[in-house]
């Protein structure tokens, strides 16, 4: 299960004539908890962006493994926002329509996945509620119970604790951490806040100027890459 997951290999990323991200040689190994982080404009969620095929490449070229399965993307809860009623659980078990054959419902296997996700994220209590009633960390959650389900060996966030409290961001981050620990799920993410994430990882991505490469910075939590 060693390796890289993602190779980057010279990779520049412009829009218009302004290039954000300049010859990026980037491994990311196979299993690792990794946030992307840099000052504002520095090209975060530019070059997250780019590993989804999101953007295009000026130059240079990224493997990726979502040929075989596409990345479990978790946006921010704002963005998910029902305009009619619809449960947690539908919300999880949309991670599932990927796996199902059309106009099918759920299989016993799927069935079992959607309530072992809600289960390891703390949501089995919350199944029935409406998703646009909890609270901003539980909206959070489901979204990584959704992306959990789809099966991905990799699952993708931009700032997951964006607007949440210290206490939400806590839990959030601390699930993603435990997802990566037991499953080898690996994890990227931007976020805002390294004094935060150095609590749960010692290894980051960061990005400035336009360049990036993979630092240790020798505190915080485990490192499972």
């Amino acid at each position: 299960m060693g390796g890289s997951i993602i190779v980057c290999k010279d990779v520049c990323v412009a829009y218009g004539r302004q290039e954000v991200l300049h010859n990026v040689n980037l491994e990311i190994p196979r299993g690792a908890f990794l946030p992307f982080i840099g000052c504002n404009g520095s090209g975060k969620t530019t070059l997250l962006r780019a590993i989804l095929g999101l953007v295009p490449l000026r130059r240079g070229l990224i493997e990726t493994p979502f040929d075989r399965a596409p990345a479990g993307y978790v946006p921010q809860h704002k963005v998910i926002d029902p305009l009619y009623p619809v449960s947690v659980r539908q919300i999880v078990e949309m991670g599932l329509y990927p796996r199902r054959r059309r106009f099918r419902r759920l299989d016993e296997e799927q069935r079992n996945a959607s309530a072992a996700a809600l289960e390891q994220l703390g949501l089995a209590e919350h199944a029935k509620k409406n998703f646009r009633e909890l609270s901003g960390g539980m909206k959070q959650k489901t979204l990584i119970a959704r992306a959990l389900v789809s099966g991905s060996e990799v699952i993708v966030m931009d700032e997951p604790t964006s607007e949440l409290d210290e206490q939400s961001e806590n839990e959030v981050l601390s699930h993603l951490v435990e997802l990566n620990a037991q499953r080898g799920i690996t994890v990227l993410m931007v976020h805002h806040n390294r004094e935060l994430v150095e609590r749960f990882t010692h290894t980051m991505c960061r990005i400035q100027r336009g360049n990036a490469e993979i630092v240790s910075t020798g505190k915080g939590g485990g490192d499972n890459a």
